[in-house]
């Protein structure tokens, strides 16, 4: 039997884009005489559909997809995710399926029985949990059909549930596992999934076909990563991460083993092939073409800078230089020199006479009082309405440059360096920035050396550091990263050997700015544990303030 995989880029909603995706799969393994062909998880409608599943259009589109690829299917085999309507009256009124589709009709339904209600997940909002496990029988094979977090609960030891979907149809010997996913991406999951996936072939002793999609839904990103393991827990095959593909494999082969090729994983090229996909999906699909930022000639907008380049091209990538009288000579000129490096156009609108203005109009109000946070603020909002009149009488979406400590402990101005259609870096630590920079520079400077060098400053008053105001972000990362990603309250921290008054002063922050990220653009999620959907935090809590 030859089985192709499709590792495609979905867009939610787009059931004719999508249709052409598939179909086009489809013709190409035909011609290569492959005898199945599997999608992932809701391929029809794109992942994560979210309440578009409540409406009953939705999902007679999806199914006018699904029946679509029924009649491509009189001589091959497809494989297919999509929401289906559940016939009993009790329940959910959808399940998550898995359409199998051969000789003109569907053959066969698998629903999926393990859904995933944590973090990004709120799929038991809307599906009907399976209860039923039988086999797909096919050209003389038995196939044990799955999706995504089905795979997830080797051995049932996961609280969350109550059963392991392959312990209940392992009995019925099947042949080989196919696994049909929508597994997002973290830097730090991509090994973990090759994990999962050899625990259960080394376990249940029969290869596994795994595909996964790829692409970007606003804050959401899927790797692909797809893979194929033999049953003596050796990866077969690993598809590339962040770019379509077909592949054929033969299941004879296969079963025999023997054959290993993992790829190689380094953290921070992932993490940049993220953040460029990411951006790109998102101007694609939302059908925009133009990205402007503000460059400061600090690190953060250098490396979005850099990524928008790559993501859009240099043409479609402009910046403005927005220097105060604070702006030191050396920033202006290392951002002069990034757009000279980037080859992107640039505009330079220095800011001090609308400052003064401001504050000349402000002054009979705010009399003799001393300067503060208000008058930084200030020079950040002024900014943030130049950026927003360019990006309004260009067309041109507004990147965020913030960084995700800054984020973290609300070092930022609301309406003024917040603001923006996407945040770009607002799930990756200031120390990851740095190590960004680097890789950008790996085979020759495109970020001045000064930019990364310097220490880093907000420039808004005389002097300024950012280490005035927080710890040193290699300490500050640390304890962010514990508190946010792992869920670590202030006594296990000082346990860990951090000082107890930068715990607190760090706790206290991040909990105290959750009204500003309310505010904020969606983040591209990179790690496992982002601001947004995946970290629901209450304003006004008491917690550590």
């Amino acid at each position: 039997m030859k089985i192709a995989l499709a590792q495609l880029n979905y867009h939610i909603g787009n059931f004719e884009g999508n249709f052409a995706k598939m179909q086009d799969a489809i013709l190409k393994a035909k011609k290569n005489q492959a005898d199945l062909i599997c999608f992932s998880e809701l391929a029809s409608c794109g992942y994560p559909p979210r309440d578009f599943l409540e409406f009953r259009d939705f999902i007679s589109q999806s199914m006018n997809l699904v029946n679509k690829l029924c009649e491509l299917s009189h001589d091959i085999a497809i494989v297919v995710g999509a929401p289906s309507v559940n016939p009993n009256l009790e329940g959910k009124d959808l399940f998550n399926s898995a359409f199998f589709l051969y000789e003109g009709k569907v053959q066969s339904i698998t629903h999926k029985a393990l859904l995933p209600n944590y973090d990004i997940f709120d799929e038991y909002r809307y599906f009907e949990p399976n209860r039923k496990f039988e086999m797909v029988h096919f050209k003389s094979k038995k196939i044990a059909v799955t999706i995504c977090e089905d795979i997830w609960n080797l051995g049932n030891e996961n609280p969350m549930y109550t059963i392991c979907p392959l312990d209940e149809v392992i009995d019925q010997k099947p042949d080989f596992i196919l696994n049909l996913s929508a597994s997002p991406f973290s830097y730090e999951h991509a090994k973990d999934r090759l994990n999962v996936l050899r625990a259960n072939v080394l376990k249940y002793k029969i290869p596994i076909f795994y595909v996964n999609c790829i692409g970007a839904q606003t804050d959401i990103l899927f790797d692909g990563g797809s893979a194929v393991l033999s049953g003596d827990g050796l990866c077969y095959e690993e598809l590339p991460f962040f770019i379509e593909d077909l592949q054929y494999y033969d299941l004879d082969s296969v079963t025999a083993g023997g054959i290993n090729r993992e790829q190689e994983k380094n953290e921070i090229e992932l993490i940049y092939q993220a953040l460029v996909l990411g951006i790109r999906d998102y101007f694609n699909k939302m059908g925009f073409s133009k990205a402007i930022l503000g460059l400061s000639g600090g690190i953060d907008s250098a490396l979005t800078a850099c990524l928008a380049v790559a993501a859009l091209g240099k043409d479609q990538v402009r910046v403005l230089l927005m220097p105060s009288q604070y702006s030191s000579e050396g920033s202006v000129l290392d951002a002069i020199a990034l757009a000279d490096n980037l080859g992107i156009q640039y505009d330079t609108i220095p800011i001090g006479s609308v400052f003064n203005e401001y504050k000349s109009t402000l002054d009979p109000y705010f009399k003799n009082l001393p300067e503060n946070v208000t008058e930084e603020n200030i020079q950040a909002r002024i900014r943030g309405m130049l950026l927003m009149a360019f990006s309004n009488k260009f067309s041109a979406i507004l990147l965020n440059t913030t960084n995700k400590s800054e984020m973290a402990v609300g070092y930022g101005t609301l309406y003024g360096d917040l603001c923006g259609g996407l945040a770009v870096l607002a799930d990756v630590y200031k120390t990851q920035v740095y190590q960004l920079a680097n890789y950008i520079n790996r085979q020759n400077e495109i970020i001045p050396e000064n930019t990364i060098q310097k220490p880093p400053s907000a420039e808004l008053k005389p002097g300024q550091k950012d280490s005035d105001s927080l710890p040193d972000y290699s300490i500050l990362d640390k304890i962010l990263y514990q508190y946010i990603e792992k869920s670590l309250g202030p006594k296990e921290l000082i346990q860990m050997g951090f000082d107890p008054a930068i715990v607190m002063q760090t706790l206290k922050m991040v909990n105290r700015a959750e009204f500003k990220r309310y505010q904020s653009p969606p983040v591209i999620r990179v790690s496992s544990k982002s601001f947004g959907l995946g970290r629901r935090m209450p304003i006004e809590a008491k917690y550590l303030n």
